[in-house]
């Protein structure tokens, strides 16, 4: 296995060292899971990806914060009731144990759903622009 590249070694290396056990944990875990994603840094956080960003993590000042997206959280809802949740996110106290296992599958869950690689232009394949339908144009009053 490869060193974790020095950037998320840097951020990880920032918090207290109770908070550094922690995101070690998360970034362990989602590793197990997804041997082939690249971590890297985006949004300023740790990311796992593997042709777009597939999950994210970071501390704050009293929860690790994990980022999956909305499409994983609507997925395990029923899972993610007990924490606080966002449209995209869930976040777990410092206070209570991490739930690893879970984070795992959502994990697993991401790779699966999101194994895809995301297109940089919006446009859908075959059409110069989003917008342009064929047959379509726009007309202007005379």
């Amino acid at each position: 296995m490869t060193p974790p590249p020095p950037r998320i070694a840097a951020y990880i290396a920032e918090f207290p060292p109770e908070v550094q056990v922690l995101l070690q944990a998360v970034r362990r875990t989602i590793r197990t899971v997804l041997p082939q994603a690249e971590e890297r840094i985006s949004y300023g956080i740790p990311t796992f990806w593997q042709g777009r960003n597939l999950i994210h993590f970071a501390a704050f000042s009293r929860h690790i914060g994990v980022y999956p997206g909305a499409a994983a959280m609507a997925a395990f809802r029923e899972e993610l009731a007990p924490w606080k949740l966002g449209r995209g996110s869930v976040q777990f106290p410092f206070k209570e144990p991490l739930p690893l296992a879970l984070i795992q599958r959502i994990a697993v869950w991401c790779v699966e759903h999101h194994a895809k690689p995301v297109s940089a232009s919006p446009a859908r394949q075959g059409r110069a622009n989003a917008a342009a339908a064929p047959g379509r144009t726009r007309r202007r009053p005379a």
